[in-house]
């Protein structure tokens, strides 16, 4: 059985409960800011996330306690993962865009800003591209287009998947295992050892062997390419330049396939940039700019209302499918667009469009 975390050296958060179609129970976390005014971050599930452990990590709980100083934070883990439960739903990416939905919807949050790590990259960019009316902004850090196995590997690069899979599904979850020491090291190569040993329990609290090796297996089976046109919120695309688990070349094709997302290179060797490194500190202010620059020039110029009608403009949805989104009558829609019209400074539906989406609606 796993030590209880230490609740007085544990980040102060919030812990609850929703559950997907299947009634698997997927745990999240709210921390950071209280002030309603604050915009809400949401961290897509990752690699072996544990909310709890979060919290008391020398890896996450810094990265927490940094950007909870400015933004109100959403964390969750992924079915079969930390608190959440596991059911029989094949882990693609259906299911997890079903885990990042429940969480919003259970958040109460109208719009979110969302943060996608690696793997979580394309649940966040599925989320983005199905659900615009709901996200504001959109930041992916050390993610891909598609994963290994849909760039055609080699022979040998096929070889050497199967060995990792088989790997971690027999030799996972044990403390001192060589399988989550080999992720570590690939992981985060400059860590310190306290870093290293707290990315170890990181993965070894989260999850069994059998899943962690599934999870591996539907990470190199994601493909978002046909979905990365359709994102039109305001998006900031992250790598490290020196990533050998994931290469900054595809971070790169990653931005370039988003319609006018902006790339910036960290000078890290680390996948996950690590407290007490630069990258780090450039993460989180380049983060935290790029959400508050665009809220405060859009969520405090216009009224909850407002915000919602240019969202649905945003989508290209005509008067009678706002109406029907928003249960008003044609009358009542028309005037209110008349007077959005007024307020974005534009002479018609076509401008208005074009205008919302430049305020990241």
């Amino acid at each position: 059985m796993d030590p209880p975390i230490v609740a007085a050296r544990a980040l102060r958060q919030e812990i609850r409960f929703t559950h997907v179609s299947s009634g698997a129970r997927i745990a999240w976390s709210r921390s950071g800011r209280v002030e309603p005014s604050a915009p809400v971050l949401v961290r897509a599930a990752h690699w072996m996330t544990h909310v709890e452990y979060d919290a008391v990590s020398p890896i996450f709980r810094p990265w927490l306690e940094r950007l909870g100083r400015e933004l109100r934070l959403v964390c969750y883990d992924e079915r079969g993962c930390g608190l959440s439960g596991p059911d029989a739903t094949p882990l693609d990416l259906a299911a997890a865009l079903e885990e990042l939905e429940v969480v919003v919807e259970a958040s109460t949050e109208p719009r979110v800003a969302l943060l996608g790590i690696s793997g979580g990259a394309a649940t966040a960019v599925a989320y983005a591209a199905r659900h615009p009316q709901r996200v504001s902004h959109l930041v992916l850090l050390g993610g891909y287009t598609h994963g290994l196995l849909q760039r055609s590997p080699s022979a040998e690069g096929l070889a050497y998947f199967e060995a990792i899979a088989t790997l971690m599904q027999h030799g996972w979850g044990q403390p001192g295992s060589a399988v989550q020491q080999f992720f570590s090291a690939s992981l985060i190569p400059d860590a310190t050892p306290e870093q290293r040993e707290a990315m170890n329990e990181q993965q070894r609290r989260s999850c069994d062997g059998r899943r962690a090796a599934a999870i591996f297996r539907a990470r190199c089976q994601l493909d978002v390419r046909h979905l990365l046109p359709l994102v039109q919120c305001p998006t900031l695309v992250m790598h490290s330049d020196g990533d050998a688990t994931v290469k900054v070349e595809l971070g790169r094709d990653l931005a370039a396939a988003i319609p006018g997302a902006r790339f910036e290179a960290l000078r890290s060797r680390n996948h996950l940039p690590l407290p007490g490194e630069a990258a780090f500190d450039r993460f989180c202010v380049a983060l935290t700019d790029f959400v508050h620059q665009r809220a405060s020039s859009t969520d405090a110029a216009f009224t909850a209302r407002e915000r919602e009608l240019m969202a649905l403009v945003a989508q290209g949805l005509d008067n009678l499918q706002i109406g029907a989104h928003l249960g008003l009558a044609d009358k009542t829609v028309r005037n209110q667009l008349s007077r959005l019209y007024q307020r974005l400074g534009v002479g018609g539906r076509t401008h208005a469009v074009v205008r919302a989406r430049e305020l990241g609606f």
